[in-house]
């Protein structure tokens, strides 16, 4: 594989995951009762649609093709979830579960980041992204705590 194809695998990579991550956001705004909830919901999905904006422009300019759907895991992320939820506190079962949807998508930047075969060009688009993540996933993690510290 050549340098750019490379680095087009490895953020279409990233842009799978981002685009799990937004897509789940954006059904859990639609399922909460907590119109708080939802209102952060839909802003985290505003992070993860930028995000995967941006590392679509950094595919496109490589001439590669970006990624257009989500993986599979995060389909079946989300099914498990709606199930969860339908049985349990909604609230709390989307706050976890998204938080964990930011743990794998941290995990991934930082595997990007950090390993020595991603070509420079994906290393430089995951560091500029990766501040963004750091705070989505710590918002999430704080939210699911104090929820847990609640109940």
């Amino acid at each position: 594989m050549n340098v750019n194809t490379e680095t087009q695998h490895s953020l279409n990579d990233l842009i799978e995951i981002a685009r799990d991550g937004g897509d789940f956001y954006t059904e859990a705004a639609g399922k909460v009762e907590d119109s708080e909830l939802s209102t952060l919901f839909g802003q985290m999905a505003s992070h993860k649609r930028d995000i995967v904006a941006g590392l679509s422009a950094d595919v496109t300019a490589t001439g590669g093709e970006p990624a257009e759907h989500g993986t599979m895991v995060g389909t079946m992320a989300q099914a498990y979830t709606d199930v969860r939820a339908a049985l349990g506190d909604t609230n709390y079962e989307y706050v976890s579960q998204l938080e964990e949807a930011e743990d794998r998508l941290m995990a991934a930047f930082k595997d990007t980041i950090d390993d020595d075969d991603t070509p420079a060009a994906a290393k430089a688009s995951a560091e500029k992204y990766m501040p963004r993540i750091v705070e989505c996933h710590n918002i999430m993690r704080s939210r699911k705590e104090a929820m847990k510290a609640a109940s």
